[in-house]
């Protein structure tokens, strides 16, 4: 029952020589989703052991190159290695003209669908909803139109008490009937409540992804309770008016952006090259938010199993 994010590319718009552009892989119960494709998406996911074929679904928050250069190379690739089952790939409705010039100009013979899902709500939307997960994409603030994500697991369904199981000889019949959610009631008129008698056997886990945005009031509602939040954290306090300009964030932003959403841990990344060493950037965030990590290349981050009793 994984549930992680794996960092590749945590650069901002100039790669440098050890960081590369946004580009990250969600393993959800092992469907592998590709959240950003940066230049050399496809390099890094080959070298850190992510199965190019068996990328579930693309992700991308918005159409500047730092996020999306990579796609042409990964769907080249695809094609040539005989892929056939369809790859979905949600990003701003900005997107078809790129994926239109795509296919008129690189892909000699298409062994794959491509199906395209356009975001151009303004507010938060259910986009992705299956037996394993949700996903919801809503508007972030920023030069062009971007979205970021919010992946949950799907509620998993009642466990009834092992305890019970023996104790009040339940039967079949019952055991599936609590399980449902239902109580059970016996000849004799003895309610058996499912409420007590059944557990969700795990809480469901979540990730949120934003990047690029600059700060906004409604960000910490939109991501509220999320037990892991990856946010852009282009600039340091040095920058701040750059930030603002440029609709970025700075580190401190996104730690006070986890704060008030409650997150259980904050990973930032998408750094200028500016910095060469983004740990000051670490530095300022977790002054305001403690457990904040440093995405970089290769690093895994892996939400825990919250077991219920």
């Amino acid at each position: 029952m994984k549930f992680s994010l794996t960092t590749l590319g945590v650069s901002s718009a100039s790669p440098t020589t050890d960081r590369y552009p946004s580009a990250h892989i969600l393993n959800i119960c092992g469907r592998l989703l590709l959240i950003d494709c940066g230049e050399g998406c496809q390099m890094l996911m080959k070298r850190h052991g992510f199965s190019l074929m068996k990328t579930g679904g693309v992700f991308l928050s918005h159409v500047h190159g730092d996020h999306v250069f990579g796609i042409f190379g990964l769907m080249s690739t695809l094609s040539m290695s005989g892929r056939t089952d369809p790859l979905h790939i949600y990003a701003p409705e900005a997107f078809r003209a790129i994926l239109d010039f795509f296919r008129g100009q690189f892909l000699e013979r298409e062994t794959y669908p491509i199906v395209f899902h356009p975001l151009v709500s303004d507010v938060p939307e259910t986009v992705l909803e299956d037996a394993c997960m949700s996903v919801v994409a809503f508007p972030l603030v920023h030069r062009v139109p971007a979205y970021g994500y919010i992946f949950r697991e799907r509620e998993p369904g009642l466990n009834v008490r092992k305890d019970a199981v023996s104790s009040l000889s339940l039967t079949r019949e019952e055991i599936l009937s609590l399980k449902d959610g239902r109580d059970a009631v016996r000849s004799d008129g003895t309610i058996l409540e499912a409420d007590v008698l059944t557990y969700r056997p795990y809480a469901p886990r979540s990730f949120a992804y934003c990047s690029d945005t600059a700060v906004f009031d409604a960000l910490p509602d939109i991501v509220r309770g999320v037990d892991l939040l990856y946010h852009e954290a282009t600039f340091g306090d040095d920058c701040a008016g750059k930030a603002a300009e440029m609709y970025h964030s700075t580190a401190r932003q996104a730690g006070q952006t986890a704060l008030k959403a409650g997150a259980g841990q904050l990973v930032i990344g998408h750094f200028s090259s500016r910095y060469k060493d983004p740990s000051v950037l670490l530095e300022q965030a977790r002054e305001v938010f403690p457990n904040t990590e440093l995405g970089r290349e290769g690093r895994q981050f892996e939400i825990p199993l919250k077991r219920q009793l």
